[in-house]
């Protein structure tokens, strides 16, 4: 094939696998349950009388698949082609293949394709569920096929940039979280023109289109909505939807063309040239601090030579430093153990924090003054994005330690549980404390602005850190639960999506079945045990406990509770409820790691 043995070996393997066969059938069935909770909320609140009827749901009920599927597909066709590559090169098989004689394009390639299939695999399989839709009525086959489209080349697009980055970049961390600002600015532009921040428009095209043909989000938006034939929105393309093809097509190859000719040049790294001698005196048993002459007539039988035995062999040059009782933290926070281009990350999302910043203080001092429902249109993308970069460090934080085979030394050394546990949760938010402390520095604005009462700002405040810690406990849990990488990574990832782009689908359909909250309460009760399974699969598979079968009983049913309250106007109601959740679900994962790390090293047996 034209990319060549990488992506064929995994074409072959993939089907031997049973995760893929599970996978394909949650996501159909989810998608099912999806369609058949917002049936019973439709059926539950209107009286459907007609076709008419029937085509409006058919209608409302694309327009919620259709972001959702994208909104997957962009986030883990990114996110995984970036943790196929960072495996290899935390396994340092990455050289391996350089060593071989594949060309730079089927190394590229092979890698992007091989890392996208599962994504494209349950694309396909989701097909067949949005045909369905059509049967309803008010939406058309050719609907169907531009959001499908719009979605792949999105997904190639975001596949290509993870493995882009990915091939550039050395630590996991890293690579991670440049891919995911990459989106974040990506999106976050599109919206900034669809919003008429640089005009209404230009040469004769809209803000909106141009949003269109730039934006993921704005595109499938576009394509959802029925397309008149007689009109021509752009010259030569047609319509923004065909020119976001051939943007987001364009993306994709100029970033794998990037990558196809620096492969080589980035790899292996400067860190792997630079752990090897420069100079054939250092591979002396004696140390740098014996002169050579010295060396030579003691190898010659010179008696004036002094002994071998007043050499430090282990001598370290420079100034030595003295590590903390627990080492693992000290390890942490005083090392680049992420590297240092990590501080390039950081002046990233300071710039992103200074855009948010900015929009904060525009509507501050705006005629109309700040609102919170508006404040949160730029403060929820922020603090999402936040919490999905901490979680990020927290699983990578054990998943480099076991491809580097790290985590094997420490398990012969006397660290305790409790030592290595809490060093790494430490080190998480000290290495992530922009993330940390940014946005509730923006609450504290909003308060300062008055559009926070102290009760809200503390309700706010609290209600973020009590997330923050539950995301860098999930990411310790779930790289200790998975022994794999890119299995590790996504389900933590995909855990954190799930929870936040479920409340997304719950809130849309809610706001578009309006009706009785006592007639809706049921069908998403149904819609709530789903994801209650999902999320005991995700945390408890490997290791089960009755208290993690608990958190994540009651984590989808209390979150859905907050969504009520808050809507209602119940702040201390939400904050409550979701600290009680959420708190005991990290509390819930923290014990059994702590455990888990004592039997694996032996310290205490299972029956102990």
């Amino acid at each position: 094939m034209f990319v060549g043995p990488v992506f064929t070996r995994e074409l072959v393997t993939v089907p031997r696998r049973k995760r893929l066969y599970y996978a394909r059938g949650i996501y159909v069935s989810a998608l099912l349950l999806v369609i058949w909770t917002a049936w019973l909320v439709l059926a539950g609140t209107q009286v459907i009388r007609n076709v008419g009827d029937l085509s409006r749901f058919g209608t409302t009920l694309f327009q919620i698949l259709a972001p959702l599927q994208l909104a997957l597909a962009i986030l883990f066709s990114a996110l995984l082609a970036a943790s196929a590559v960072a495996q290899e090169k935390d396994r340092r098989t990455l050289i391996l293949l350089l060593l071989t004689n594949l060309s730079n394009c089927e190394l590229v390639l092979g890698k992007l394709l091989a890392g996208m299939l599962n994504v494209l695999v349950l694309l396909t399989a989701s097909l067949p569920v949005f045909m369905a839709c059509a049967l309803f009525g008010g939406v058309s086959f050719q609907q169907i096929g531009r959001v499908f489209a719009v979605t792949l080349a999105s997904a190639l697009a975001c596949g290509s940039l993870g493995s882009t980055i990915a091939l550039w970049r050395e630590k996991t961390f890293q690579t991670l979280a440049w891919t995911v600002l990459a989106l974040v600015f990506w999106l976050a532009a599109g919206e900034s023109l669809a919003h008429g921040l640089l005009g209404p428009g230009w040469h004769g095209i809209s803000s909106e289109q141009w949003a269109a043909a730039v934006s993921p989000w704005q595109a499938i938006l576009a394509a959802g909505r029925p397309l008149l034939e007689t009109r021509a929105d752009l010259p030569y393309v047609g319509t923004p939807v065909n020119l976001f093809l051939l943007v987001s097509l364009g993306i994709a190859a100029l970033v794998n063309g990037v990558a196809i000719l620096r492969v080589r040049v980035w790899n292996p790294s400067q860190e792997v040239r630079a752990s090897q001698p420069e100079d054939a005196s250092r591979d002396s048993i004696w140390g740098e601090d014996y002169d050579a002459r010295q060396l030579l007539a003691a190898r010659a039988g010179n008696q004036s030579a002094p002994p071998p035995a007043v050499v430090s062999v282990h001598a370290a040059p420079g100034k030595t430093r003295q590590v903390w009782d627990n080492p693992i933290l000290w390890r942490e926070m005083r090392t680049w153990a992420y590297g240092r281009k990590i501080l390039v990350l950081r002046l990233a999302y300071w710039v992103l924090f200074g855009l948010a910043a900015a929009a904060i203080h525009s509507l501050a001092h705006s005629r109309l003054g700040i609102r919170v429902n508006t404040a949160a249109l730029v403060l929820v993308p922020l603090f999402v994005l936040s919490l999905v970069l901490v979680n990020a460090q927290a699983v990578t934080a054990l998943t480099t330690e076991r491809d580097l085979g790290a985590l094997d030394l420490l398990l012969v050394t006397d660290v305790t549980a409790k030592e290595f546990v809490f060093g790494k949760l430490g080190g998480i938010l000290y290495n992530t404390k922009e993330m940390v402390l940014l946005p509730m520095a923006l609450c504290v604005y909003l308060w300062c602005a008055r559009a926070l009462s102290a009760e809200n700002l503390c309700y706010l405040v609290g209600g973020l850190a009590c997330m923050n810690a539950f995301v860098a406990m999930l990411g310790v849990h779930t790289g200790m639960a998975y022994t794999n990488s890119r299995s590790a990574i996504g389900v933590s990832l995909g855990t954190l999506f799930f929870l936040f782009i479920g409340i997304a689908t719950c809130m849309r359909m809610m706001i578009a079945f309006s009706g009785s909250f006592t007639v809706q309460l049921q069908p998403f009760l149904a819609f709530m045990g789903g994801g209650w399974l999902g999320l005991f699969l995700a945390l408890g598979a490997r290791n089960p406990s009755p208290a993690i079968g608990l958190a994540a009983f009651f984590c989808p049913f209390i979150t859905f509770y907050a969504i009520t309250s808050f809507w209602l106007g119940h702040t201390l109601s939400v904050f409550l409820v979701l600290v009680f959740a959420y708190g005991f679900a990290t509390t819930a994962m923290l014990i059994p790691a702590i455990y888990e790390f004592d039997v694996a090293t032996g310290r205490t047996t299972a029956e102990e």
